[in-house]
């Protein structure tokens, strides 16, 4: 599928990379070369399942459990990546969870968890790692956002803060770290048939696809052909992007 081996030769660490977006993506980078860090929280099955055919590819893995909105998990990992997997080059941001519901029946906790999963976990990541990235030859942090930080959802108001936070985030980083080689992007998803979409009921599901020019819903593998681009050396001149994969929803 990926025949060229963009990445051979570079580490990358993708959280949240047991199911969804998050395996595409780790399942991409490997075919490219690329040696995986598997970060997961709760599906460790699905990630050993995801290093198991990652390993195929004659690339090195490593498996971490961690909540990454848990700067302590983070630091333990950290140590774990470093101790039996090495430095990572690419930093894919991708874990995240929704809890969605109007927001005058949004809670406290609601709201709470998803920041502190999509938001504050790419912070604590990112943080941590840094000093990886900057170190390496291509150092790459790729953001996953949602087209609905872009344009707001119906009942996803705690949602659409967390990703349209990580557009700022991606782009006042990108600035920061441009001086250090490094590029800092995000790609914002539309629609994409993960199990967030599955569980979309039938007819609000036909009134999505009615907004959608291309007429279906997009597929991990291609958020995954995006973040590829982003972690090549052909992207090396783009920072401080936001890639819309989204089939015309939102121009």
């Amino acid at each position: 599928m990926f025949p060229s081996k963009r990445l051979t030769g570079l580490k990358a660490l993708v959280t949240g990379a047991s199911r969804g977006i998050g395996k595409e993506i780790a399942r991409a980078f490997a075919m490219e070369g690329c040696d995986i860090a598997v970060n997961f929280h709760s599906s460790e099955t699905e990630a050993d399942r995801v290093a198991t055919e990652i390993e195929t590819w004659d690339v090195k893995t490593w498996v971490y459990p961690a909540d990454t909105s848990d700067l302590a998990e983070v630091k333990k990992m950290k140590a774990s990546v470093e101790k039996h997997f090495g430095k990572i080059d690419i930093l894919v941001n991708n874990a995240g969870i929704n809890i969605d519901k109007m927001f005058v029946k949004m809670t406290e906790a609601d709201w709470t968890k998803v920041i502190g999963v999509n938001l504050n976990g790419i912070f604590n990541c990112t943080h941590e790692f840094i000093d990886h990235i900057m170190a390496s030859k291509q150092g790459r942090i790729i953001n996953i956002t949602s087209i609905v930080g872009q344009m707001g959802n119906i009942g996803q108001v705690n949602y659409a803060a967390s990703k349209s936070g990580i557009i700022g985030m991606t782009k006042a980083l990108a600035r920061e770290m441009a001086r250090k080689g490094v590029t800092v992007n995000a790609i914002a998803p539309g629609f994409i048939e993960t199990d967030m979409v599955r569980g979309i009921p039938d007819a609000v599901k036909e009134k999505v696809l009615a907004q959608i020019p291309m007429q279906r819903f997009g597929q991990p593998s291609e958020i995954a052909a995006a973040a590829i681009f982003l972690a090549s050396k052909d992207a090396a001149y783009i920072t401080g992007h936001v890639m819309n994969v989204n089939g015309g929803m939102y121009l």
